[in-house]
């Protein structure tokens, strides 16, 4: 019955992928098969990442801009006539399997936006370093000091429609992307669903951004940014 609802949309996974050869292989494999589009953005890898990816039946596109945002805006400009589309980081820590519990909200109870929160039971031990942790739980508790809505986490894994998408008009280029998504999805009036899903700490390769000082600094600093940026903005029009 899923499997019959699915087909009645057009579904499109982006996963920006940078040196995760050896993990995207495994991501691929457990996207499931009504999935219509896999668009899998290369963002300047200096292994075989792009060639792995297409040889296990993605659609593969290049940014040299190095950014995460940068990744998901080259991966937005492929789409075409898709109803749903799904983000997706591409080194395994996410599931891949549990993309049907952020499409079935979207779906079945016209949800707009699906966002995934790893901080659960399911949640592996050293799956998330300490300032990660520390980040999110601060950045959700502004959030909701600044515009009254509790999220739970700023889960990389994530669902929207694609018209309430182009509507969001995403322009982070790296590190905010997923905190501005979420803070315009209430500025927006977005219908918004939470999810809980596990996450396994990465068994290949190393982090862009947990895995070194400067990236869990250049990324805190910015989610931290976006949050008074937008903050300040929606104070002005209140």
């Amino acid at each position: 019955l899923r499997v019959i609802m699915y087909k009645k949309k057009k579904i499109a996974v982006i996963i920006p992928v940078l040196n995760e050869e050896d993990s995207i292989p495994l991501v691929l494999h457990d996207i499931s098969d009504y999935i219509d589009r896999v668009i899998v953005i290369d963002n300047g890898s200096t292994d075989n990442s792009a060639s792995v990816a297409k040889n296990n039946g993605a659609e593969v596109y290049r940014e040299n801009n190095r950014g995460y945002g940068w990744a998901c805006l080259k991966g937005i400009s492929q789409l075409k006539d898709e109803d749903i589309v799904v983000f997706l980081d591409g080194d395994y820590s996410d599931y891949p399997e549990k993309i049907p519990d952020l499409l079935d909200p979207i779906i079945n109870e016209e949800y707009d936006f699906v966002v995934s929160n790893r901080f659960t039971t399911s949640l592996q031990k050293g799956a998330m370093s300490r300032p990660q942790v520390f980040g999110n739980k601060l950045s959700v508790f502004l959030i909701r000091l600044f515009w009254g809505y509790r999220y739970k986490d700023l889960g990389p894994l994530r669902a929207i429609k694609k018209n309430v998408l182009n509507i969001l008009a995403m322009e982070d280029k790296n590190y905010g992307w997923t905190i501005e998504m979420q803070i315009k999805a209430i500025m927006k009036k977005l219908k918004i669903h939470q999810v809980d899903v596990p996450y396994r700490k990465r068994q290949l390769g190393k982090s862009k951004v947990s895995g070194t000082i400067m990236g869990v600094f250049k990324a805190g600093f910015k989610i931290l940014w976006k949050i008074f940026y937008f903050g300040y903005l929606y104070k002005l029009k209140s």
